[in-house]
């Protein structure tokens, strides 16, 4: 049974989507996140992580960095962007199932950089668990909530300001403060502890 407070449809294999950069950590505007001394989670994501890997079967970060592409950063230094992040958040009771990155630029027509859905399709092929319909992507742009809808999932977009979700294109499913608004009415609307 569904809770009727919240508009989510949500499953024993949902698998939570998450960008990156603006719901994880601190977005550096018109900058790249490229070294782990820039990155800065933002407040309350890590108690939401562990909030969500009570309720959700999978948890993935789905980001598109065209940092890579622009030669401003390496895949290394991605990597270990990723593993202090995984880190501080495993150390917090939080996990991250599996990281999928899109390196190509804006332009590229790849089908792995948001909206389109190939990392939604990526994470599809390697667990094959997971039901994407009932699945939910959490972003904060609207090249998030098109990957969304473009996979075929749910969406709640992130705005720290009061925004209406039919001033959005496409409309989200759901729009949150933050992640941790977000974790705390999953977590009562389900009764999970």
């Amino acid at each position: 049974m569904q809770p009727a407070d919240i508009p989510l449809k949500l499953t024993q294999s949902s698998a939570l989507f998450l960008d990156r950069d603006g719901v994880i950590n601190r977005r550096l505007v018109g900058e790249y996140v490229r070294k782990w001394e820039e990155f800065e989670f933002l407040p309350g994501v890590l108690q939401a992580l562990k909030v969500m890997s009570s309720i959700f079967h999978r948890i993935f970060i789905v980001t598109n960095q065209q940092g890579i592409g622009k030669k401003l950063m390496t895949e290394d230094d991605l990597f270990l962007i990723h593993k202090n992040m995984e880190e501080a958040i495993l150390n917090v009771g939080g996990r991250i199932d599996r990281i999928y990155h899109c390196p190509d630029l804006a332009d590229s027509g790849s089908d792995f950089r948001k909206p389109r859905p190939g990392m939604a399709f990526l994470a599809k092929a390697d667990f094959p668990d997971v039901d994407i319909p009932s699945s939910v992507m959490v972003g904060d742009s609207e090249s998030d909530i098109g990957f969304a809808k473009n996979a075929g999932m749910q969406s709640v977009f992130i705005a720290p300001q009061p925004i209406e979700k039919r001033k959005l294109s496409p409309e989200p499913t759901l729009v949150m403060k933050d992640l941790l608004s977000f974790a705390l009415l999953i977590q009562e609307q389900y009764k999970i502890s």
